[in-house]
């Protein structure tokens, strides 16, 4: 998932960002409302999170443009003006959420995984696929209920996959979804953890296949194990 977190204050735009990338997300920080517009029509976005209090054009007219061209990205609204009008201010300019500072970060992370899920189309919070259960909220993956040890970019190229069972998710997908401004993260990367990824479900029955020129979707065997792949998976060395 990439999150776009605009805020001001340094401390704790900082503390968003880091929080954030440890639940496994790519997260790009602004502390210009005024850069927003531009960098949202660049960069396809998942979640948004914008304060109103902002140098220059503050979050409101920030959300009033966004929708104004188009743009329907969750955005989350984080201020500190906690009365009922600036509420509904932002929510009638467009935002999907709200929260007053200060506020706790696991909470705030609920709310960007739940904006996320209702994007997708996701109504649960765990994620079934064949033998592979997916906790979105505790970033855990089990195996026909055995715990799967992944690092964190294992576990959000899986959550992806996971995410269209069948359904082809491209490598450039993939490092959009992954990697902030700042990250040296490229389609030979995503091979590499795809790569891993096989190597940890070898016998359970998931399969991570490979589409020669598309990109990787992830389909579950055959009980009887006589389904034959559908594409050729490509074979690291």
């Amino acid at each position: 998932m990439r999150v776009l977190a605009i805020e001001d204050d340094i401390i704790l735009g900082r503390a968003l960002q880091d929080f954030l990338v440890e639940q496994g997300y790519a997260v790009d920080w602004l502390q210009s409302g005024e850069q927003a517009p531009a960098a949202i029509s660049s960069q396809a976005y998942d979640v948004v999170l914008l304060d109103l209090n902002l140098p220059g054009m503050d979050g409101l007219e920030v959300l009033r443009r966004l929708r104004a061209q188009g743009q329907d990205v969750p955005v989350l609204i984080l201020t500190a003006r906690d009365n009922l009008d600036d509420r509904v201010a932002g929510l009638d300019a467009g935002a999907d959420d709200y929260v007053a500072k200060p506020f706790e970060l696991r909470e705030l992370a609920a709310r960007v995984r739940a904006l996320a899920r209702r994007r997708a189309g996701i109504t649960q919070s765990n994620l079934e696929v064949g033998p592979l259960s997916f906790d979105m909220a505790g970033r855990e993956v089990r195996v026909a209920g055995r715990r799967l040890a992944l690092s964190v970019r294992e576990l959000s190229v899986l959550e992806m996959l996971m995410a269209k069972p069948g359904k082809i998710v491209t490598k450039r997908q993939i490092v959009n979804s992954l990697s902030a401004w700042d990250a040296d993260f490229s389609e030979n990367a995503v091979e590499v953890y795809v790569y891993r990824l096989r190597k940890r479900l070898e016998g359970s029955g998931a399969l991570i296949q490979t589409v020669r020129g598309f990109g990787y979707l992830l389909e579950v065997e055959d009980p009887a194990g006589q389904a034959e792949p559908s594409y050729e998976p490509v074979r690291a060395s």
